[in-house]
């Protein structure tokens, strides 16, 4: 099986943090968001992974393209790079993956982060995975027949349809398939808002007698903007602990309590204080005289007599404060 991850979008939802480092890279309990995906899709699936494709923008450069490659290799698979140079829609972001839509596929777009198996049958045309939402008028939603094969795919419905939410991962037994779908959809020019979506690929194959199916995830975690990444962080903690390691060896801790679940990266010192729960300091961080909680603290950041609380900031930030929330990007220095 191959794993496709679109990921080129600026994540403009996300600044200041995205200004320089890009969305899936940013951390979340330890690891780039994307890392956790991968992993999450690979340790829960019984296929094997040959290849993962990443779809990213040219303007992310080499640094974020190393970094994809390796968490690829670290994984086993192999890794490969695809530039999407014009935002023009989530199917013609896939086309520029064209080399990897072959065989089994599995699509899951670095938005967002799962609790979930990901079971795939693979005597199933199709399978999209989906979440039962409060409100479904704000979503893309999947109607169902009696059966449990999908009907039809609705996006945004004004009246009710379904409370199934795509969230985001498919699976296609065909990719070849589904490469002549993308295909067909610049060929023929079938837009919507200037952009050509999956979606309209997919409707397409349901009426010519390809059989899309659902499976539910247990719980969508989102990374849109700051506040939902923190949460997003505060779940994985809960989710990881104590399956992985969260305090590395090289930490130092000194006359301070850390409340559990959280993470301390590589040559973190932490002094006089008392962190937790659900914090994650990256590499680097110094904290003294401190209370952190429900925060995720970038690499090198240094932090002096602050009480924080959901607040995310970024590397090499220095903040000596009064109590306050924060959401500040790399290299800010406050005092």
């Amino acid at each position: 099986m191959n794993i496709i991850i679109p990921m080129a979008g600026m994540g403009k939802r996300m600044r200041p943090h995205t200004l320089t480092t890009a969305k899936p890279l940013l951390p979340i309990a330890g690891k780039p968001i994307v890392q956790r995906l991968v992993e999450d899709i690979m340790h829960t699936s019984e296929e094997t992974v040959e290849e993962i494709a990443f779809i990213i923008s040219p303007a992310f450069g080499k640094a974020v393209e190393d970094s994809l490659i390796q968490i690829a290799e670290s994984m086993g698979a192999k890794g490969r790079i695809c530039y999407q140079e014009t935002p023009l829609g989530t199917a013609h972001a896939l086309l520029t993956a064209a080399e990897s839509l072959k065989g089994h596929v599995l699509i899951a777009f670095a938005d967002t982060l799962f609790k979930a198996t990901f079971a795939i049958d693979t005597d199933k045309d199709a399978i999209v995975w989906t979440q039962r939402v409060a409100d479904p008028s704000a979503f893309g939603v999947v109607r169902l027949g009696e059966n449990g094969e999908i009907l039809e795919f609705v996006e945004k419905p004004a009246t009710f349809v379904s409370d199934q939410a795509i969230i985001g991962v498919y699976y296609f037994r065909d990719g070849e398939r589904l490469r002549q779908e993308l295909q067909r959809l610049i060929d023929e020019n079938i837009m919507q808002k200037g952009e050509y979506f999956l979606t309209d690929a997919m409707d397409h194959m349901l009426q010519n007698g390809v059989k899309f199916y659902t499976d539910e995830v247990e719980e969508w975690l989102d990374c849109g903007n700051y506040s939902a990444t923190v949460f997003t962080n505060q779940r994985m903690l809960e989710l990881k602990h104590p399956q992985e390691s969260l305090l590395h060896e090289t930490a130092v801790v000194e006359n301070s309590v850390i409340i559990q679940p959280c993470y301390l990266g590589k040559n973190v010192t932490v002094r006089n204080s008392v962190i937790g729960p659900h914090v994650s300091l990256e590499a680097n961080a110094t904290v003294s005289d401190s209370r952190l909680r429900n925060c995720i603290i970038g690499e090198g950041t240094i932090l002096e007599n602050v009480n924080l609380e959901a607040s995310m900031l970024g590397k090499q930030v220095m903040l000596k404060e009064k109590p306050r929330e924060w959401s500040l990007g790399d290299f800010s220095i406050t005092a």
